[in-house]
């Protein structure tokens, strides 16, 4: 049982390593991206602010890929300090030794899907409406609230708002329908 803890710890302590290291990465990545495709238009504040609203998205698209890593270096170190040479001589099978890492990870990836998800789902929705706020100086061109959907078009001839009650599960069919039109 004490093994198992240590294996557990040890596995978590190299996968929020992994993660950390992946974060800076993709977050300067991502920084310098934003500052690319907003040129002068933005300061700073506003680009670094965009990069973390942004973040959280990215890191989710590669968890899978953290997980692998930080599986791949939690058993190269056991391996480099004979621990899982040591962990076999005691008579534990490679199965025995598995449990630990593989419940830790079970652990993290259910938090991960659980909490993750709506946090990700939230800061891509404000990294949206920031981004069209902040560049195009507009707000967003659609809502969804207890009123219904509504929907803002616009071409050289004016602007068209589409109000709907609701729609199907695809948002393919709109129902109760209501244009606006305001033309030149």
């Amino acid at each position: 049982m004490i093994l198992h803890r240590y294996f557990a710890n040890r596995f978590l302590v190299i996968f929020l390593s992994v993660t950390a290291i992946f974060t800076l990465f993709i977050g300067l990545i991502a920084y310098v991206e934003q500052l690319r495709q907003v040129g002068a238009r933005a300061d700073a504040t506003q680009v670094a602010i965009l990069t973390l609203f942004s973040l959280p998205a990215e890191l989710y698209q590669i968890f899978p890929l953290i997980a692998i890593l930080a599986s791949l270096w939690f058993f190269l170190s056991l391996a480099r300090s004979s621990e899982l040479v040591i962990s076999r001589a005691a008579g534990r099978s490679i199965f025995q030794t598995l449990i630990a890492p593989v419940a830790a990870m079970l652990f993290v990836g259910s938090v991960i899907v659980g909490l993750g998800n709506p946090i990700v789902a939230s800061t891509k929705k404000q990294y949206v409406e920031l981004r069209e706020t902040y560049f195009d100086g507009r707000g967003a061109n659609f809502s969804i609230g207890s009123e219904g959907l509504w929907l803002r078009q616009g071409d050289d001839l004016g602007q068209t708002v589409i109000r709907a009650a609701r729609s199907n599960l695809d948002g393919t069919v709109l129902f109760d329908v209501t244009l606006i039109s305001y033309g030149e």
